[in-house]
């Protein structure tokens, strides 16, 4: 992988030399391996030092001296990449505070309105439609449902309406704020659920749509029980 990583960035760096109608095809194949690297590297939070980066491509292309050890190397680069897991891992701590402080700055103004009712665990609902029909009783009851969710700010991250089909799972197979939410619902309902991230994905988040730390809004539409 490094003879490749070394290889193909020399050809990047040389990209704007050489035409791709006049490249071998060995060149036109490199410089595409280069740019697929150097893409990446490009999406890396270190700031790479273009200069530098040529110059040691160029010397192991070369077999010249390096000016330092094999050990050396290792020594320094795996403390370049424990600093960088740590400033990721401090950015991503940051950023999910910064979540559950604008969660918990909505969910006190959110309760103020009057619709709006919280249960012990923190949970905060609003009835849409009250049904009539039966509710369920236990974590382990199925039930069929529409719903969406959304992030504080509107993004929509997961719609059953969006892609016209209900869906059906057990209360004890999803999040907390769903399991104690959907048990207060008739059958026939419609709620809207503001789920605090502690009831919902917590730090960790879900994927790329969901972030850590993050309040959670879902509109539910339950029709039916254990089906």
């Amino acid at each position: 992988m490094k003879k490749i990583l070394i290889v193909a960035v020399t050809l990047l760096i040389s990209t704007n030399l050489i035409s791709q109608n006049t490249m071998t095809y060995e060149q036109k194949i490199s410089n595409m391996i280069g740019y697929d690297i150097g893409r990446n590297l490009s999406q890396h939070p270190f700031n790479f030092d273009a200069e530098a980066l040529y110059n040691g491509i160029k010397t192991g292309l070369e077999k010249q001296d390096p000016g330092f050890t094999d050990q050396d190397m290792q020594q320094t680069l795996q403390e370049w990449s424990m600093n960088m897991q740590a400033a990721q891992q401090n950015q991503a701590n940051a950023e999910t505070e910064k979540n559950k402080a604008e969660g918990r700055e909505f969910l006190e103004k959110n309760k103020q309105d009057q619709d709006v009712q919280v249960t012990p665990s923190g949970l905060q609902y609003k009835v849409v439609t009250m049904g009539e029909g039966p509710k369920p009783t236990s974590p382990t009851d199925r039930v069929r449902v529409h719903y969406e969710g959304t992030l504080l700010d509107g993004t929509v991250f997961d719609s059953s309406v969006a892609r016209g089909q209900d869906i059906s799972f057990g209360l004890n197979q999803v999040i907390a704020g769903w399991t104690e939410g959907v048990q207060l619902m008739p059958v026939g309902s419609k709620f809207i659920f503001y789920i605090p991230s502690d009831l919902a994905y917590g730090d960790r988040g879900a994927g790329e749509r969901i972030p850590p730390g993050a309040t959670l809004i879902f509109t539910v539409e339950l029709f039916g029980i254990n089906e």
